[in-house]
């Protein structure tokens, strides 16, 4: 493996409260010069299903070279693998639990290494005694584990391109789905908790406190209230189906 200058992103369902961030980014920039951008901290807790659809869809624009390390591991210290996945120009390291299936699966070509795990390592925190030091060695030009032939199986592999329900609410009270809005007719109707909603470009284009929805920067379809919370005027919440009529 060839050292090149690259940039360590963080995907994580920790929140930005405690040690743990921290404590993985000194793991990070004690072994290689090289930034560190925390990409999202409160993705969907113990959900690596869900966090897999906005992970896909918020790593769109990472620089090539990146080095992803994604912790949503709710079977963390259990037989579950660790894993490191190389996907055209970027490194992905996290559990075997879907959490990076989708990012390995739209790449053209990708391979996986399995990590081992030091026997020092705390069975609750493999972000940083496992997959923090995977992602230093690859950035130092090391391989990270022992590769897998194939695609090792990984979990995930299988799961629909699109999610058709809310998966995470941001602090405005916006609800994103795990559909693609490219895929959806603008002419379409989310139906979600008895409401029918139609889309709208920007804010602005429906009266303060309607709902309507819309396809967010990160290319996913988000219900929105102007100046008000999705979540509570149409009582959506993540988990919860949602429907397109066309």
């Amino acid at each position: 493996m060839q050292r090149r200058p690259g940039t360590f992103v963080l995907f994580t369902d920790f929140s930005t409260f405690g040690p743990y961030v921290g404590q993985m980014k000194a793991v990070l920039v004690a072994g290689a010069d090289w930034p560190v951008v925390d990409l999202m901290h409160d993705a969907p807790a113990f959900d690596p299903r869900s966090s897999a659809y906005l992970l896909r869809a918020f790593s769109a624009g990472l620089p090539e070279g990146s080095v992803i390390l994604g912790v949503i591991d709710p079977g963390v210290g259990s037989e579950r693998r660790a894993v490191a996945v190389r996907a055209d120009g970027w490194w992905l390291v996290g559990p075997d639990n879907g959490l990076l299936a989708l990012l390995a699966r739209q790449a053209e070509h990708f391979e996986v290494y399995h990590l081992p795990v030091p026997d020092d390592a705390d069975a609750t925190f493999h972000g940083r005694d496992v997959f923090a030091p995977a992602a230093v060695r690859i950035a130092r030009g090391e391989p990270p584990g022992e590769p897998i032939a194939g695609d090792a199986g990984l979990i995930g592999l299988d799961w629909p391109d699109d999610e058709s329900r809310a998966i995470y609410v941001d602090h405005y009270g916006n609800v994103m789905t795990g559909l693609r809005g490219s895929r959806v007719p603008q002419q379409a109707v989310l139906c979600a908790n008895g409401h029918r909603i139609a889309r709208g470009r920007t804010f602005s284009d429906v009266p303060t406190g309607h709902a309507f929805w819309y396809i967010n920067s990160s290319g996913l379809v988000e219900v929105a209230v102007n100046q008000g919370s999705a979540a509570e005027r149409v009582g959506l919440a993540p988990g919860m189906p949602v429907a397109l009529e066309v």
